[in-house]
């Protein structure tokens, strides 16, 4: 391409998409779109028109789709918004994606398998939802690998970053309010940093972009989360330690905490497809955490 191309990256204000602003800068233009459109154009998924026009307006090279609905308990008594946001969109998005022959990239989740195994689950494990929001982002991720788009779903698990909602910012502010805290024990995952995520992507798609990677090849499903694996109370634990504060943690069983949404046990994800895929190496959880934490004291 003679001139720098067009990534447009939906949900730009998002954790994920807070860091895509930054990596995907050096691959092409970054059209930034929200639904406040604070950076670009104003996006709605749920309104078809809103995101037809966004396409037809940008003429986009590549989409990159960082917006999800995320509320993973409040899903169980909101099924029709979190299904429209995280479902029915990628259908959109895939048709379109489809009709101007370009790439789309989008993330999904751990949330779409039951929990119960051993090992780390591989992309051909048959999923098994025990939530509205996992179910929700398996239809969505079934509707874009179906649409005929070169697509790209990367599944991930337990992101977290400087920006947003979620469980190291959490901890942080619980750790300056209390001296005691319980943390569920019994739930195995990954802790996955926003940043490494939008990096990852950037390399992709410039490789995409310079001809290095043929989507014909490489478009499918592929999981990608850092590597090792812990439990929310390890994860507490390792947030505790990195950042110098002396919280008493006490581990409990997920009973002792009850939500309206069911958490698989185990959601280990098998990341070796990806690696060797783009021959990408993946960080240790704790490495990057380290390095996520020095970023937040500036």
């Amino acid at each position: 391409m003679s001139d720098a191309p067009r990534i447009l990256l939906i949900g730009s204000d998002g954790q994920v998409g807070w860091e895509l602003r930054r990596t995907l800068a050096p691959v092409g233009q970054v059209i930034a779109a929200s639904l406040a459109g604070e950076h670009g154009p104003a996006i709605d998924l749920v309104d078809a028109g809103s995101v037809r026009r966004v396409f037809n307006e940008v003429a986009p090279d590549a989409v990159v789709n960082a917006a999800a609905y995320t509320a993973v308990d409040k899903a169980e008594s909101d099924p029709e918004q979190a299904q429209a946001i995280n479902g029915d969109a990628l259908h959109l998005i895939g048709e379109l994606a489809a009709t101007y022959r370009i790439p789309v990239l989008h993330y999904s989740t751990d949330f779409v398998f039951s929990g119960q195994t051993e090992r780390p689950y591989r992309e051909d494990d048959a999923p098994q939802p025990l939530s509205v929001y996992g179910q929700t982002k398996l239809d969505g991720e079934q509707a874009l690998l179906a649409s005929g788009a070169d697509a790209l779903v990367l599944r991930t698990a337990w992101v977290y970053g400087v920006r947003g909602r979620n469980f190291l910012l959490t901890m942080l502010n619980l750790f300056r309010e209390r001296t005691e805290l319980r943390i569920v024990d019994d739930q195995i995952g990954t802790p996955t940093w926003s940043r490494m995520l939008a990096e990852v992507t950037a390399l992709i798609l410039h490789r995409v972009f310079t001809g290095d990677l043929e989507m014909e090849r490489i478009r499918g499903l592929y999981h990608v989360t850092s590597s090792g694996a812990t439990s929310w109370f390890g994860f507490a634990e390792a947030i505790r330690d990195l950042s110098g504060n002396p919280c008493a943690l006490t581990p409990i069983p997920t009973s002792d905490y009850p939500a309206p949404a069911r958490r698989p046990a185990y959601s280990v994800l098998d990341t070796r497809k990806f690696r060797d895929t783009f021959g990408l190496l993946l960080p240790d959880w704790r490495q990057s955490l380290a390095l996520c934490l020095a970023d937040l004291k500036g």
